[in-house]
């Protein structure tokens, strides 16, 4: 109506079947409704910014809520595909490495079949991945822990032997205090059933957990951490050298994953500050 001024506002009320006092009213609202499309489409952009383009609209929607903030899914959408922005995540590739033909008989217990982490630091999962580069692949082994989500241990290498996984848990032990007890869980892989690395668990009074033969979703959360990694660094990404993929993988990891990317489970927080918080409310409880 505004747009068309040639014709009287009787007129395009009567066409439109809207009263004209309440097309005045919505026009004396205009200025502050575009004045929040514009704060609230910022914030958007913002928080998508925050999370290195890996955030969709219920994450955004939700990190905007813990913050104390109110916006829709389908608001949030709207802003996104008018900015023209995509989360990575909609896009797929991924494939298995490790070989578990030697591992298939009896002696591989599966813990976290009976046993469920309800405290930080108590079950930890370990898988390997290949990362392309000009000069050949590069192999990453990590170690999260279950309860966090946080990476407590990596190890990267041009060769996928057992001192990859036997390096990232010296990483992983130099770094942090574990107790004894504590579940390394793995898939059945050469690097994890050697002898070598299963005398280094022993020693550390560590209890040695597998999947079963052909169940990935038995480690699905080292399954899902490295597909989400590769979605958000590795897949669209070109890298020449093993160092240039190996400073990407640091600072996507040290930075990023553990300090600052917000997770859904864990109340839209990264791993690192959810740790802290548990650690705060123990703290708390003994004074």
């Amino acid at each position: 109506m505004s747009a068309h001024p040639e014709y009287p506002v009787a007129k395009w009320a009567g066409i439109l079947q809207v009263s004209r006092p309440g097309y005045y009213g919505w026009q004396a609202f205009a200025p502050a409704r575009e004045k929040k499309a514009k704060q609230e489409t910022e914030l958007v952009r913002k928080i998508f910014d925050e999370g290195r383009g890996t955030y969709g609209p219920d994450r955004i929607c939700g990190i905007i809520r813990a913050r104390g903030g109110r916006m829709g899914r389908e608001t949030v959408k709207r802003y996104m595909e008018d900015m023209g922005l995509s989360s990575c995540h909609n896009r797929r590739r991924q494939r298995s490495l490790t070989n578990s033909k030697k591992a298939r008989g009896d002696g591989y217990p599966n813990l976290l079949r009976k046993e469920t982490p309800i405290v930080p630091r108590y079950a930890l999962s370990s898988d390997i991945t290949y990362l392309r580069t000009d000069e050949g692949f590069d192999y990453l082994c990590t170690i999260r822990d279950i309860f966090t989500g946080e990476v407590l241990g990596r190890y990267s290498s041009d060769r996928m032997t057992k001192e990859l996984v036997i390096n990232a848990f010296l990483a992983m032990t130099a770094r942090y205090r574990l107790e004894p007890g504590c579940i390394f869980h793995s898939d059945r892989g050469s690097q994890y059933t050697s002898n070598a690395f299963k005398e280094l668990v022993k020693q550390y009074g560590f209890r040695q957990s597998f999947s079963r033969v052909g169940m990935p979703g038995d480690n699905a959360w080292s399954e899902s951490f490295f597909a989400g990694m590769k979605k958000e660094i590795i897949h669209w990404c070109h890298y020449e050298t093993r160092e240039q993929v190996r400073l990407a993988v640091f600072d996507h990891i040290e930075v990023f994953y553990n300090g600052q990317r917000a997770q859904k489970r864990l109340g839209y927080i990264s791993p690192r500050e959810y740790f802290k918080r548990l650690q705060i409310q123990e703290l708390s409880k003994v004074a």
